[in-house]
């Protein structure tokens, strides 16, 4: 009896050991798990809701605002006005995208990237929060989700993506009340975190149009301390198709010599950060923002939308291949990248 019962147990004990083995995956302990850091390198695959049209993953497309000589969104464009190279050779534009589809508005997903480190005055973040309200203002009949980022001594989210107006403004009103976040202003990291933010939660299509993805980054314009480069910061601005655009307020005048004289290039502009990925630099030499604002974000919501199917030969070949738009002289052309990496076969 006492070894039919340890028999017993014994082949209990080996069941038992089997059916560990067979699901490895899962911990004995949830709290023996190891932590997984959060990989600061590409993106997680984007999900789209069902009700979108399902873009062929090998159309590339591209961003292209048109400015005219007065630096004015030009926004009576064809396709015909427009051509399209990659690697060199003309391509055939496949897919073409003006702000405006038959009275329809083209959806918006922005990152307000607010810097509050000691550097930023108080008065210059009431003045800020103004403008940003005028900002949202002029889109407010666009179907445009907002989310709110700060960084100063780390990069905190106040606000994750909303279309309520009034929670947009309550993240606002919490950022002039907050005390400075140190003296260290971790900018890339900000925008490395906000391409992130847009590629996670911001689908590439909405409403059954592609998405226009961007992060207005306002700062003093001098990155300290940051942990991820601003050439890496690009190059995933870049796969994820999405334009930052940089607002360098007055405090960055003070170390001039005068205030009259053109700013001189802060570390954010030689970097290229917002014109590798069809932004923009602007100085808020005002003490309004609004209009600066305003003008703002009639650009970001002006964009016309290009693309083309590959080669063949390089559509599956997992290489980097160059984009370049040309369109009607005299006037300026930014295009949000300027290469794209193709499926693995």
């Amino acid at each position: 009896m006492k070894k039919t019962a340890a028999f017993l147990l014994q082949s209990s004990l080996i069941i038992l050991l089997l059916m560990t083995l067979a699901t490895p995956g899962v911990p004995q302990n949830p709290s023996d798990a190891p932590q997984q850091q959060r990989p600061r390198k590409v993106f997680p695959n984007e999900q789209e809701p069902e009700d979108v049209v399902r873009f062929d993953t090998d159309l590339v497309s591209v961003d292209v605002t048109v400015m005219d000589s007065m630096g004015r969104p030009v926004k009576n464009l064809k396709p015909e006005d427009f051509k399209i190279y990659s690697d060199g050779v003309p391509q055939e534009i496949a897919f073409f995208q003006l702000e405006k589809r038959q009275g329809e508005l083209r959806p918006l997903a922005i990152v307000f990237a607010l810097d509050v480190s000691g550097s930023m005055t108080s008065d210059e973040l009431g003045r800020l929060r103004t403008a940003l309200q005028s900002f949202s203002s002029y889109l407010a009949d666009h179907p445009v989700s907002y989310a709110v980022m700060t960084f100063g001594m780390r990069v905190k989210t106040l606000q994750k993506f909303t279309s309520d107006a009034s929670k947009l403004d309550e993240s606002l009103e919490r950022i002039t009340k907050d005390a400075p976040s140190g003296l260290s202003t971790h900018t890339y990291d900000a925008v490395d975190d906000a391409i992130r933010l847009l590629v996670r939660s911001a689908p590439r299509t909405r409403e059954r149009r592609l998405m226009k993805r961007a992060v207005l980054v306002v700062t003093d314009g001098f990155p300290v301390g940051d942990t991820v480069k601003p050439e890496t910061v690009i190059e995933r601005a870049n796969a994820a198709d999405v334009s930052v655009f940089v607002v360098t307020l007055p405090s960055y005048s003070r170390v001039m010599a005068s205030s009259t004289q053109t700013p001189l290039p802060t570390p954010l502009d030689v970097s290229g950060l917002a014109e590798l990925t069809g932004g923009r630099n602007v100085y808020a030499n005002e003490r309004d923002y609004a209009p600066l604002f305003r003008a703002l974000a009639e650009e970001v919501s002006s964009a016309y939308v290009l693309a083309f199917y590959p080669p063949e030969e390089k559509r599956r070949d997992g290489q980097v291949h160059t984009i370049r738009v040309e369109g009607p002289r005299g006037l300026t052309l930014r295009q949000s990248r300027s290469e794209y990496r193709a499926a693995n076969k």
